[in-house]
């Protein structure tokens, strides 16, 4: 399993080349392709991954410029961000599209259960809503959703990704501590006991 999910970000994972290749992209290019944005560090990967959920669930087209463009302000990690987009594909898309709708819906409806009931004030007397509905494609009440839905995904998304980072980076130093303190200890015994290192 850990082989095909390897496998699979290797494949899709794009590169320099390709978004250079890119015309969408190709005016932005010498923004977009700065080195430090290609880095992989500990906040540069959980921003990619938060910021690539968000767009793959919000916005329904061009969702790599989207990603790319939006990397620059937030400093986070180019590829990885492109790459999280693919977390809406024609499987999952139906899927997010029916919690989100729900979620839009019990949302509104507790909304205006309340005295003020801001948030159905702001879809009514402002462009909020009409800006929602155009950049989802979906209608008030999905859109919505999607951005609860977006903003909630990317939260939890950038916690784990972070404590996973950590995480491996930790695993990665005790297993190089173990093995300088092996190598040490067999050092030591071959000086302690040369004639048996030969052996």
């Amino acid at each position: 399993m850990f082989a095909k999910t390897s496998a699979w970000i290797q494949r899709n994972l794009p590169t320099r080349e390709q978004m250079e290749r890119s015309r969408w992209i190709r005016p932005f290019a010498n923004r977009v392709l700065r080195s430090d944005l290609w880095r992989f560090t500990r906040r540069s990967v959980p921003r990619g991954v938060a910021l690539g959920m968000m767009v793959g669930i919000i916005v329904p087209f061009a969702q790599m410029l989207f990603s790319a463009l939006l990397c620059l302000p937030v400093r986070a990690n180019v590829p990885v961000a492109a790459l999280t987009t693919f977390v809406t594909n024609p499987v999952t898309t139906p899927l997010i599209w029916i919690l989100s709708y729900n979620v839009g819906s019990w949302m509104l409806r507790v909304d205006a259960m309340t005295v003020v009931a801001p948030v159905n004030k702001a879809m009514e007397h402002s462009e909020f809503g009409d800006m929602l509905q155009w950049l989802t494609g979906a209608t008030v009440v999905t859109a919505f959703g999607l951005v609860v839905v977006a903003v909630v995904a990317a939260a939890i998304s950038y916690v784990a990704t972070s404590f996973t980072w950590r995480f491996i980076v930790a695993a990665k130093r005790k297993r190089r501590l173990t093995e300088r303190r092996v190598r040490r200890e067999r050092e030591s015994d071959q000086a302690k006991f040369p004639a048996a290192g030969i052996e």
